[in-house]
């Protein structure tokens, strides 16, 4: 067979720019028409300007995929535009989010040829070159930072910011597998969660899914295989359960729509990790959303809530789970009314579970904040507060100094995921807080003066101290006092963002202060022994009281956990003969030179590695790696490896560890892929956890279970038992995942063991 006429032929450079140019037109005008399609017209000369300027402003440069790097503003445009609704000047500042930092050309730039308010957005989305904030701090979270600043002032910042990760995840099969999971890192660490609060459900699902696919992309292929083989039961499913329904609607003469979702496999999946089941003990595959056009928009709830009732005069309902969001929407703007519903049409008597929304709902559903707009005066039933309020809180964070922007994205993520609850002020004033906070959350979030002197407070007339966790229709009573102040064990006490932001920055102040006092103590210490204070002085000071920087030790000295004695007196002057120096200190000199030396040699193993390519764990590189103990991976996991610059050892994590998530997110420059290629048996510790109903027998079935198994050593087993039931830890030593499985399997079959899994 002649391979040449396989291979496509090389295009001149002509033609390959007549291909270009086609592509690009060709992508433009969809854009252009999705724009002129919408209710946002009239400034199409203003977008097709913002895309000439970035067009030849991006002449000649490819992305890594090979395609010109006009193609990547075009789509994150269409992606504002198509799928969240955002008018011309998102559009245009989409077009040109990338210019300043790519290109010549400045903000100014911008500004003088498309306005302040497009150049403030580009510059917004801007990346950060580095070295601006903290010296540890990745791009990502500098980057990030930035975000949230100018997001304070203009919300469409993040929108944009997201629609560029939302076609970066799409192209993502271009990088390099290192770079794959750096980008899905931080999309699930910090975008998708932030897409999901700003109501975007489809583009936050859409970022998971992408996340999950790059991330474990056996398991993803494992999930959708299986969802398509299920595929015929869930269409045989809808088919059997909406034509009663239909039937009804139609009789009432109201305009709808009917249709299914599945479940994504990122939520599959999760369920299936988090639960520990299997693909066919995930009941909730199917969704039927039933989205109805109001008869009157002003009484949409109470129409939604009759659908409901018809669906329930035709089904027998589930009694725990009915999820009401029409009175109080959920913080991200989400209204709907969901419950779990028997199919009698399915001969297997399975549950369904049905989403009730209006037209204005579903649209809030799928597109969040840029819908919030559209219907801002369209209805009186359209509520902002809650979006405001969060955006406030965002101020407030971005009011205290961080002195690490990590600390900032991670207090940020913090007011992410809250769920809320509703609790009452002494005068039945309903507040929302974040599901979890504590009574000194709560305090905090009325005021700071209030949080900083709380002692406690009457819960239901009830006295309960600061730490006492809030639930929904809880009435609280503050108690306060001048005389509290905060204390560092606070920040166990606390659950929000907001509560957790003060007290750091409370607790900063007044470290701040017993730092200057311990170095004034030092400073007074050392010319009462007639020394001066000098770098290597306390730097010698650091080493013999164990504390890292400078500024510990005075925070040390300040708060009197260190004393300043005759001994480190000695030490200063490089005696040997003060009570037990004359050995202790050269075992500390042995002791530093050997770890020194360790430090060098791993150093130096990893000095001129291949950050791009894939590290193989083998039986000689192992020993330069240290499995990481928050996830312990062994063999047959999915891993990647953590390596600092000029880091001694590089960790190994499992890719699904959330630690591991978070140096995605935080350090992706560190992050290297890896993959196992052991040849020799290595044994790995991991942890079974085990429960069933209690048996005076249980404990000696697992002991008789693993004296078969001579080559799986124990390290301990623990049971606990308690009204019947059991649970416990066993832990012990594999050489591969499938060892675990095969452990597990054995165990469940043991008599009144009912389950057993690895434990996260």
């Amino acid at each position: 067979m002649n391979d040449a006429k396989h291979t496509p032929p090389l295009l001149s450079p002509a033609e390959q720019e007549r291909l270009d140019e086609e592509m690009i037109q060709a992508a433009f005008k969809r854009l252009l028409d999705t724009y002129l399609a919408s209710s946002h017209r009239g400034k199409e000369e203003l977008v097709t300007r913002a895309f000439n300027f970035a067009k030849q402003a991006h002449k000649g440069v490819r992305r890594k995929s090979g395609e010109p790097y006009i193609l990547h503003p075009i789509a994150v445009a269409q992606v504002a535009c198509e799928e969240i609704g955002l008018g011309s000047t998102s559009i245009c500042a989409a077009l040109l989010h990338d210019v300043v930092e790519d290109t010549d050309y400045t903000y100014e730039d911008i500004a003088n040829l498309f306005g302040v308010k497009i150049a403030n957005i580009v510059e917004g989305v801007t990346k950060i070159s580095g070295g601006v904030f903290a010296p540890d701090a990745s791009d990502q979270a500098e980057t990030f930072k930035k975000l949230l600043i100018t997001m304070s002032d203009d919300v469409r910042v993040i929108l944009i910011k997201i629609c560029d990760r939302v076609h970066n995840m799409r192209t993502l099969s271009s990088m390099a597998p290192a770079k794959q999971y750096k980008i899905a890192g931080e999309t699930m660490y910090i975008y998708a969660p932030i897409a999901d609060r700003l109501g975007l459900g489809k583009i936050k699902t859409e970022l998971e899914d992408l996340s999950f696919k790059y991330e474990h992309p056996d398991e993803y292929a494992e999930v959708t295989r299986k969802i398509e083989e299920a595929r015929p039961q869930i269409e045989h499913t809808f088919a059997t359960f909406t034509p009663p329904i239909r039937r009804e609607l139609d009789r009432l003469g109201y305009t709808y729509t009917i249709t299914s979702r599945v479940k994504s496999p990122f939520s599959i999946w999760r369920k299936m990790h988090t639960r520990h089941i299997e693909f066919d003990e995930v009941y909730d595959l199917l969704a039927v959303r039933i989205v109805f056009k109001p008869k009157d928009i002003n009484h949409e709830n109470q129409e939604a809530h009759y659908i409901y009732g018809i669906i329930d005069d035709l089904y027998a309902h589930h009694p725990d789970r009915l999820r009401n969001w029409l009175a109080h929407p959920k913080s991200n703007g989400y209204q709907a009314i969901h419950q779990t519903f028997m199919n009698r049409g399915d001969e297997q008597g399975r549950w369904v579970e049905v989403q009730i929304r209006s037209e204005r709902m579903d649209d809030i559903a799928e597109r969040g904040l840029a819908a919030h707009w559209k219907y801002k005066d369209a209805t009186t039933a359209f509520d902002n507060s809650e979006l405001e309020r969060w955006i406030n809180s965002i101020k407030e964070i971005l009011d205290d100094p961080q002195p690490n922007t990590l600390d900032l994205l991670d207090t940020f993520k913090l007011n992410l995921f809250a769920r809320e609850i509703m609790v009452f002020t002494p005068k039945g004033e309903l507040r929302t807080i974040p599901q979890g906070s504590s009574v000194l959350d709560f305090a905090f979030s009325i005021h700071t003066t209030l949080g900083t002197h709380c002692m406690g407070a009457k819960v239901n007339q009830k006295l309960v101290p600061r730490w006492h966790k809030l639930s929904t229709g809880d009435q609280v009573e503050i108690i306060a006092s001048s005389s509290q102040h905060v204390e560092a064990d606070w920040l166990d006490s606390v659950h929000t963002a907001k509560a957790r932001g003060k007290i750091m920055a409370i607790l900063r102040r007044q470290n701040r202060e017993l730092a200057r006092q311990g170095e004034q103590m030092l400073q007074e210490w050392l010319e009462s022994n007639n020394q001066q204070v000098t770098p290597s002085r306390v730097s010698r000071l650091c080493t013999y009281y164990g504390q890292r920087t400078p500024e510990e030790l005075y925070l040390s000295i300040g708060r009197k956990e260190t004393t300043l004695d005759d001994e480190a007196a000695y030490y200063l002057r490089g005696r040997r003969h003060y009570k037990g120096w004359k050995r202790f200190v050269p075992f500390i000199h042995e002791k530093v030179r050997e770890e020194n030396k360790s430090a060098a040699d791993g150093a130096n193993f990893f000095k001129d590695i291949n950050r791009k390519k894939v590290f193989s764990v083998t039986d000689d590189t192992l020993q330069h790696c240290t499995i990481a103990p928050c996830c312990h991976p062994v063999p047959g996991d999915n891993i990647l490896g953590y390596l600092p610059a000029d880091a001694e050892r590089m960790e190994i994590h499992h890719r699904a560890c959330p630690t591991a998530t978070q140096l995605k997110a935080q350090h992706g420059r560190a992050i290297i892929a890896a993959n196992w290629e052991l040849h020799r048996a290595h044994q790995f510790r991991t942890t079974i956890h085990i429960s069933g109903i209690d048996d005076k027998g249980i404990l000696y079935a697992i002991a008789d279970l693993f004296k078969g198994m001579d080559t799986v050593p124990i390290h301990r087993i623990v049971l606990d038992t308690a009204d019947g039931v059991f649970s416990g830890d066993i832990e012990l030593s594999v050489t591969h995942r499938k060892d675990i499985a095969a452990i597990c399997k054995q165990l469940r079959a043991i008599e009144n063991v009912t389950e057993a899994h690895r434990s996260e």
